[in-house]
């Protein structure tokens, strides 16, 4: 009676494995029959920005329009994708494409599908056309523009993935992005506590980096580029020892990507005789930063994942005092100001 039993109950859990199986296996056509629903064949991509200082995804408090590009296994694009929805702050966004069995290439950006972007696609991506052919650039009224823009933020990725014949599933891979796009705010401030005021200073950054290849490479330009601020004012810092209120100069800048050993300059000039207060390697300032806590961070990567930027200059009846910076509220005493 107990074998009787114990050969039933096997034979029960084996039916009940069989079906479970049988279940499974038809769930499309690929694998029973073509009268079924065919596999799901394509890619389900997730976009993740969290090449930046606090190695953390900020892709969705920061990314508001992305386009999607995708080529082939010889580099031509069949598809383009956009999205320019709220869905893109959901932490659980996918996006999701049916494509056939092949390897792909897909390159990402955000910031160029949004209602006011700042940079455009050289020539409009169409099928059929080469991924080597692929660039964009700074938009013409933003270039040398005085007063200046405020870019609109833009990021780039790309990814490879094959779609496997033999998948039952999607497959699904991740888009890590970057941005190209930085902030950056001087501030002068005198050592004496008295007011600075912005209209006794003209600012200015020089540099040549509004093309961007499609491997996110700055290609130089003939003539390169001035930045103007797009905005300038005062700011509080608080009482100096005298009990003075301490008022410094701004000046906000928008810039497309910092190269490393790039000739990027800082220069700020006094309207009332036109002569420098400054012009300083304006990168080479800003990687000292890097030098005090991130020393082990290469210096192209630690540009990259740096997109805000402060720095205080110290003046001195008008003249720079070239051995002290603030950069990010980190002190940085200068030995050599001509770095």
């Amino acid at each position: 009676m107990y074998n009787l039993k114990r050969n039933i109950i096997r034979a029960i859990r084996s039916a009940a494995i069989g079906t479970a199986a049988l279940v499974g296996l038809t769930g499309c056509s690929s694998l029973i029959n073509d009268d079924l629903a065919p596999c799901p064949e394509g890619v389900v991509l997730r976009f993740v920005y969290d090449y930046n200082m606090e190695f953390a995804n900020a892709f969705p408090s920061q990314v508001d329009c992305l386009t999607l590009l995708v080529y082939d296994a010889q580099g031509r694009l069949v598809e383009t994708r956009t999205e320019t929805s709220s869905v893109l702050a959901d932490e659980n966004y996918r996006m999701t494409l049916d494509l056939p069995a092949a390897s792909y290439h897909f390159v990402a950006y955000g910031g160029m599908a949004c209602s006011k972007p700042t940079f455009h696609f050289v020539d409009q991506p169409v099928a059929g056309s080469q991924l080597r052919d692929l660039a964009v650039a700074m938009n013409a009224d933003c270039i040398d523009a005085d007063p200046g823009k405020d870019l609109h933020p833009l990021f780039f990725g790309d990814l490879d993935l094959t779609v496997d014949p033999d998948a039952t599933d999607y497959t699904a891979g991740t888009v890590y992005m970057m941005k190209d796009t930085n902030s950056i705010r001087i501030l002068l401030q005198n050592v004496d506590g008295t007011s600075v005021d912005p209209a006794d200073f003209t600012f200015e950054i020089t540099d040549n980096n509004t093309l961007l290849s499609w491997q996110n490479a700055v290609v130089p330009t003939a003539g390169g580029i001035t930045y103007h601020p797009w905005a300038t004012g005062q700011a509080g810092a608080g009482e100096t020892e005298e009990g003075d209120d301490a008022i410094l100069a701004f000046a906000e800048f928008s810039t497309s990507r910092l190269i490393a050993g790039s000739n990027a300059r800082l220069v700020i000039n006094s309207v009332a005789d036109g002569r420098p207060v400054l012009s300083i390697p304006l990168v080479n300032y800003l990687l000292l930063l890097k030098s005090l806590h991130f020393d082990s961070m290469g210096s192209q990567e630690f540009l990259d994942r740096e997109s805000r930027w402060n720095m205080i200059l110290f003046l001195d009846n008008g003249r720079w005092i070239d051995t002290r910076i603030v950069i990010n509220d980190w002190i940085v005493r200068l030995n050599n100001a001509d770095l």
